[in-house]
């Protein structure tokens, strides 16, 4: 194996037991966070750019389905088009999940937010063409999987607003800071694409590279799936 190969390996390890270790964080809100948005009712545009931006950075369901997205885009221009995408469904359910009051359990939109990384790594395969015969409109996935994303944290959202006063400015704004960290996390994944794609090994560790993210996408799969059989019994 390569040493970028070993590199990815241990990422994806790494990752694998971030997931199983802390599960909250890719859609969870930390316990002083909910503690303030259930304490301050209200207008908070501030604090709420804050945590949209906060959850961004640390979803890495988000990050593993982005970084699959962009994974043979080399074109900023091609970059932008699929991200605006992916944000115009990310914003779209957000706002209007909670808005709307629209519920469904955590657990399976979450299941879903895993398979779209799954989904991400074998188009990325060419798995769909060689098993389908074609491959699936790639922004239409991106869109659609983006739809998701957003209403996965509205169903975290539902569970934490207490109080509708001030609520479609702060949703706006939340979703503003979502914006925020996810233009923050593709630049720092797309600087290390790019020096990633100058090396040798590059062509050598896509398969390793998209197993991995497989396999992450199926973690987090089998986590929710796990806590929504839980849920079921208890």
């Amino acid at each position: 194996m390569t040493r970028v190969g070993t590199a990815l390996w241990r990422a994806g390890v790494a990752a694998a037991l971030l997931v199983v270790a802390h599960p909250a964080l890719a859609h969870g809100v930390a316990e002083s966070d909910k503690a303030y948005i259930q304490a301050n009712p209200g207008v908070h545009v501030g604090p709420y750019v804050y945590l949209g931006a906060k959850h961004m950075v640390t979803g890495y369901d988000h990050l593993l389905f982005l970084f699959g997205v962009i994974f043979f885009l080399y074109r900023l221009k091609d970059v932008g088009r699929y991200v605006t995408l992916f944000a115009i469904g990310h914003s779209t359910t957000l706002i209007l999940g909670v808005m709307a009051n629209v519920h469904a359990d955590p657990f399976v939109i979450d299941a879903i937010i895993g398979l779209s990384v799954v989904y991400k790594a074998l188009d990325n395969l060419g798995a769909f063409r060689t098993v389908l015969g074609f491959e699936p409109n790639p922004k239409a996935a991106v869109l659609i999987f983006g739809f998701f994303h957003g209403f996965g944290l509205a169903t975290k959202l539902q569970e934490l607003v207490v109080s509708r006063d001030g609520l479609f400015a702060n949703l706006v704004s939340f979703n503003v800071g979502v914006e925020i960290g996810q233009f923050m996390a593709l630049c720092a994944i797309l600087m290390a694409m790019t020096l990633w794609r100058r090396t040798r090994n590059f062509a050598r560790s896509v398969v390793i590279a998209n197993a991995l993210l497989m396999g992450a996408g199926f973690v987090l799969v089998g986590y929710q799936m796990t806590g929504f059989a839980m849920e079921r019994s208890a």
